[in-house]
């Protein structure tokens, strides 16, 4: 059920405003003067606040700017029997979803919690998926080899380096990319990310460098490519390995001149960004066969950042266990369980070949299967389904 604060010095107002809410199914909190209202705000989350203009102590005008300093997002519906335009004016310019003259009329202020109401479902609602969407997942681990890429973040996320991560499927190049973009002075500007492996090799240079119309068969309009999506921020090349020569070549010249071209174009656009690249692959083993270019390599590898796998960090095992119940009972619904002490050994003890990303699976499979304490034997009989 909805919560609404109820701040009036004047206690009739006070209880016919509960009677009436609560009457409609409301929990109504009500206080006598605006110092206590914006106390009780801080301490209890509301959906709704109903606050008198003129009180003692601290009026109403004063109470919704400090709500709005203090980041409560809750709608504010401004109510007085002084009032006139000039003050609805004011109280909508500094933040009030509506504004009520006294004597209330009961249908108008009935509508008007619901719509704020809307907004604050909104509200909420808006938070959630900019969470979902922005969220950096912190890096998980105390290990001795996950403290060294920390470390190395931490050096060269401030500078204008170029970074080759290197490390199997599933141990989290692409939070470290993250990370450093996050930390670097680019952080406001966007990180745009293109996976060289998922797209078709005739396809790669259209996606990095953009077309112009009529280029191809299928350029049917103008595409902006990713590097110049990227003006400015942070541009992930992940799985750089599996890129065409071609495409290589284009990249290289991207990168010692600062310019890009469109597929079917001839005019040479700027580009200020920075290059994180990430591979699976030994790239000078790559580079024997012919596969990739060494001038590539060296241009990327500015600073080598080496992520350790799963089973060179066991010991931090525990700490991506606790991690995972709390994500997914954030993100999904998931039920808070608890692994015994079994579980986590049993789980230290397997090959993750899959890595961090195969124990999230197997994490997130115990939970759905086992009880309220997963055990070693939900370990030993679940963990390995799909292997």
């Amino acid at each position: 059920m909805a919560k609404v604060l109820v701040i009036d010095d004047e206690k009739s107002i006070r209880n016919s405003l509960r009677e009436i809410l609560e009457y409609e199914s409301y929990i109504v909190d009500d206080a006598p003067d605006g110092i206590e209202g914006l106390k009780m705000a801080e301490k209890s989350t509301y959906d709704i606040v109903l606050c008198d203009i003129k009180m003692p102590k601290m009026d109403g005008m004063e109470v919704l700017e400090k709500l709005r300093e203090k980041n409560i997002d809750a709608p504010v519906v401004m109510i007085s029997g002084h009032g006139n335009i000039e003050t609805a004016v004011e109280a909508i310019k500094k933040g009030a979803f509506d504004y009520i003259s006294k004597p209330l009329d009961l249908n108008r202020l009935l509508i008007t919690i619901r719509n704020a109401m809307d907004k604050s479902t909104l509200i909420t609602e808006t938070k959630i998926l900019k969470k979902k969407i922005f969220k950096t997942t912190a890096m998980i681990g105390s290990s001795e080899s996950i403290q060294k890429v920390k470390g190395i973040i931490e050096k060269v996320a401030p500078t204008d380096a170029r970074v080759l991560v290197t490390g199997g499927n599933g141990t989290g190049k692409e939070l470290v990319a993250r990370w450093i973009h996050e930390k670097s002075n680019r952080a406001a500007l966007p990180l745009v990310e293109v996976n060289c492996a998922a797209i078709p090799s005739e396809l790669i240079e259209s996606e990095l460098f953009g077309h112009e119309k009529g280029s191809f068969t299928s350029a049917v309009k103008q595409r902006i490519g990713k590097f110049e999506q990227a003006n400015g921020g942070t541009l992930f090349l992940d799985e750089i390995g599996d890129m065409s020569l071609s495409a290589q070549a284009k990249v290289l010249r991207a990168l010692q001149e600062g310019k890009v071209t469109r597929v079917g174009g001839e005019k040479d656009f700027s580009v200020n960004v920075r290059v994180i690249a990430a591979t699976n692959k030994d790239l000078k083993a790559e580079i024997e066969r012919n596969n990739f270019r060494e001038d590539l390599y060296h241009r990327l590898s500015v600073i080598l950042i080496k992520v350790p796998s799963l089973n060179e960090r066991k010991e931090d095992i525990p700490l991506l266990v606790e991690h995972f119940i709390k994500d997914m009972a954030d993100d999904g619904g998931m039920p808070l369980k608890k692994f015994s002490d079994g579980a986590i050994k049993e789980l230290q003890k397997m090959n993750w070949t899959g890595n961090i990303r195969e124990l999230r699976n197997v994490v997130e499979r115990l939970l759905i299967l086992g009880d309220k304490i997963i055990t070693d034997k939900d370990v030993q009989m679940f963990a390995g389904i799909g292997k």
